[in-house]
């Protein structure tokens, strides 16, 4: 079953707490999994930037819209129990419990209105299914996948020179080839049976990756990265990075995956994000600094 949106966690949640009891929120959670039966991969579902599972996330904005609407208390930190609201709003049986059921409070009005939220609902649907949460994350995930579209098709139409120097820039960003200096003066230099360059693995070069980089628009297939394997066994080398700015195919992810030496296969996809966050290529456009509710500082 797909995770429900927060708007269809409302009911469930009120009958999980009709009984007059106070729960604790994993015990919510945990009902609420087996009351929409979800599957162990869906309950690990993370946001887009990984920081919270979604399903909880979505429990958590139907508890603050019931809470604000007064239908669910909280009498101590993580701890929820149904109000008297609340069991006249299950008694109704007819009646969706979603956001447009709760406007009808005034105190849902007043909280929506001293939470900046109120001009948001009036006009969108009240069957919305993201959490101002996952509107920000999703909105931010549509702007990195642009930007790296972006960011491939800048390097595409580049030479050849001004990918080694994005090669360079990079892997020394992350950690890679000691100086700048160094790591140039290694790229690009070898061509020697399909080894594009050697880089420091880190500062004091105690050990040495080797490179092949390859700005192609059609798929990398098996055979390439045979002949790149083939290459760090001439070189009696372990480690190797294959970059390109299309993709791999599935025979040569398996083929990767399963010879001795460790090659690493970086896509343009994952090269775009790379150079992300690594700040190569792109600059600072904006910062939003989101907060929530430090509930620790409240506890006397």
């Amino acid at each position: 079953m797909a995770i429900p949106d927060f708007q269809s966690i409302m009911r469930p949640m009120l009958e999980h707490l009709a009984d007059g009891r106070i729960y604790r929120n994993r015990e919510t959670n945990e009902f609420l999994a087996e009351y929409f039966e979800l599957s162990e991969d869906e309950l690990s579902e993370m946001l887009p930037s990984g920081y919270a599972r979604l399903f909880d996330n979505r429990i958590g904005w139907a508890k603050t819209h019931l809470k604000g609407a007064g239908l669910i208390e909280s009498p101590a930190r993580a701890q929820y129990r149904i109000t008297n609201r609340g069991l006249d709003a299950l008694a109704q049986n007819e009646k969706p419990i979603n956001l447009a059921y709760l406007k009808h409070f005034d105190e849902y009005k007043a909280w929506q209105s001293g939470s900046g939220i109120e001009k948001k609902h009036d006009t969108e649907s009240s069957t919305d299914e993201l959490t101002p949460i996952e509107h920000i994350e999703l909105g931010f995930k549509k702007i990195r996948e642009e930007l790296e579209s972006e960011l491939i098709d800048r390097i595409k139409v580049g030479s050849p020179a001004f990918f080694e120097r994005v090669v360079v820039e990079l892997l020394v960003a992350m950690g890679y080839g000691g100086s700048r200096k160094d790591a140039g003066q290694t790229l690009g230099k070898s061509g020697d049976g399909g080894i594009d360059g050697v880089i420091k693995e880190d500062r004091l070069g105690l050990d040495v990756i080797y490179l092949q980089a390859k700005r192609w628009e059609g798929t990398v297939g098996r055979p390439e990265i045979q002949k790149f394997a083939g290459a760090l066994q001439g070189q009696r080398a372990k480690k190797g990075i294959f970059l390109t700015t299309s993709g791999f195919s599935s025979e040569a992810k398996q083929y990767a995956s399963l010879i001795d030496s460790r090659i690493v296969l970086i896509d343009g996809e994952t090269l775009a994000g790379l150079m992300i966050d690594a700040g190569i290529g792109v600059s600072r456009v904006a910062t939003y600094d989101v907060k929530r509710l430090d509930s620790d500082y409240f506890d006397e």
